[in-house]
């Protein structure tokens, strides 16, 4: 991987480390339902990123009108996300619903890099992929937690997050390519995004104002987690395929975890710890330099002949 490539990699890997606060942060507001936090953090973000955005949004106005599509797709994409994601930790259980959406989001991503772009699937993207979701489904069956009313439902709920996730990344990769600018890119998908989140947000968040802890806690979310967490998403997907933004964002159930045992208080099991370093040594495929990854290659390769 070359040095844009590698800088790439350490944005999206920064941006998984502040996605991997919010389960903690959330168990400070325990009154907010999984729909209102979610909708209001990626809501507020995402109309955050447009903000800022605004000059880059005008400037590069004819290149997102020329591809509207592309945005329309990704805004829709964006405003599905949180509303797959937790709703399907509550039906299918924490444990099932955050494999089934973090371990699937990789493979959607390659699938759609594949029939939209026919971009080749690479031996170390297979390999780092499979790997760390081996490494998540460990981690999260070990972490537990109790089974959910509608499993299945749950699980399919988590293969959409999956695919919404996968297809906002791809989304707004193809903006930049297309000729948009970073900020342009992530401000309309994401902009957008949270502006179809406002119906979920007056419906439902009505408890984030209960008290001055949950409404600091929800723009914390908002803040840290969502708008700076994917600025830097944005500044990694400017260097790195989407699929390979996917794969890095394993690092998240690590950061959650450790989180989770250092400030909430949860034990984690050897199996879970096993589980930490296989996704580490899943990122460090993804991230060696392309001349090592050769080396490395040639050398198993010559031990099993």
């Amino acid at each position: 991987m070359h040095v844009a490539g590698s800088a790439g990699a350490l944005f999206v890997l920064a941006a998984s480390v502040l996605w991997g606060t919010t389960g903690t942060a959330a168990t400070f507001a325990p009154g907010v339902g999984p729909l209102a936090i979610g909708s209001f953090a990626m809501g507020v973000g995402g109309m955050l990123q447009a903000a800022v955005a605004a000059r880059s949004l005008a400037a590069h106005a004819a290149v997102l009108w020329r591809m509207r599509w592309t945005v329309a797709i990704g805004a829709v994409a964006v405003a599905t996300y949180p509303l797959a994601f937790y709703s399907s930790m509550r039906l299918a259980g924490v444990a099932v619903g955050t494999i089934v959406s973090i371990g699937s989001a990789p493979i959607a991503s390659a699938v759609i890099e594949r029939v939209v772009d026919k971009t080749p699937l690479r031996w170390r993207w297979g390999i780092g992929t499979a790997i760390g979701c081996a490494g998540a489904l460990l981690l999260c069956v070990t972490r537990g937690g109790s089974p959910g009313d509608a499993p299945m439902l749950g699980v399919v709920l988590g293969v959409v997050a999956g695919i919404t996730y996968a297809a906002y990344s791809f989304a707004a990769t193809r903006l930049m390519r297309g000729g948009a600018a970073r900020a342009a890119a992530m401000g309309s998908t994401f902009g957008l995004g949270g502006v179809l989140l406002i119906p979920v947000m007056l419906a439902t968040g009505a408890p984030i104002l209960d008290s001055p802890g949950t409404l600091a806690v929800s723009a914390y979310m908002a803040l840290i987690p969502m708008f700076a967490g994917y600025v830097l998403f944005g500044a990694g997907l400017w260097r790195v395929t989407s699929s390979t933004a996917t794969t890095l964002s394993l690092a998240e159930p690590v950061v959650a975890a450790i989180l989770a045992v250092l400030i909430v208080g949860e034990s984690l099991p050897a199996l879970g710890w096993v589980g930490m370093a296989l996704i580490g040594v899943s990122i460090l495929v993804l991230v060696m330099p392309a001349r090592v990854a050769r080396s490395a290659a040639h050398d198993l390769e010559r031990a099993w002949s």
